[in-house]
């Protein structure tokens, strides 16, 4: 039994490493530069690994896009429970959304992994479980429904504008943006 656990372990860190290494491709080639063998080199892995895993590219994408919405969602989740509806809980928000936009190449390689999902409705359910995360956050401020749509879209937009440009807002920006969004009580 251990060497069973132990193969399973080693077999999961492998697959682990080949998703980290299909966003660094996307980051660096985007999402048509991904190939097995690119993904299995940049993983340091033989080139069997990658196909040994994912049977296909669509897979390996998917497999990507699955990681990186489940790690955005809890995130923010984390900063939900600790959120309180006032102007610390903003401000964490602000920290978060300043740090994703310092790494600007990961960024992109989200956002383009995110947007597959435009065009294939099975990715949806995916990059729902990031959107609900987000309208959590933004339920601690408001009940309204359309408001923490507009908050989820407003995330989203500021952070898909902070890529186009060479100099993406800091916390005291990203902060002022969202004073709009989510008025606190304690201000």
């Amino acid at each position: 039994m251990p060497a069973t656990d132990g193969r399973r372990v080693k077999g999961e860190r492998r697959r682990q490493a080949l998703i980290e290494a299909a966003l660094r491709v996307v980051e660096r080639d985007g999402a048509s530069g991904v190939s097995h063998r690119a993904v299995a080199r940049e993983a340091e892995l033989p080139n069997a690994s990658a196909t040994y895993y994912f049977r296909s590219i669509d897979d390996l994408l998917c497999a990507a896009l699955t990681s990186v919405m489940h790690e955005d969602a809890a995130r923010m989740r984390r900063l939900a429970l600790a959120a309180d509806g006032g102007l610390d809980s903003r401000r964490m928000l602000a920290q978060l959304m300043a740090d994703v936009a310092a790494e600007p190449g990961r960024l992109l390689a989200e956002y383009e992994l995110y947007l597959q999902a435009a065009r294939r409705p099975e990715l949806r359910e995916v990059t729902q479980v990031w959107l609900d995360a987000a309208a959590d956050f933004a339920r601690k401020y408001t009940d309204d429904p359309v408001r923490v749509r507009i908050v989820v879209g407003a995330i989203d937009g500021l952070l898909l504008q902070a890529l186009l440009t060479d100099d993406p807002p800091g916390v005291t920006e990203f902060d002022e943006m969202l004073r709009a969004l989510l008025p606190c009580s304690d201000e």
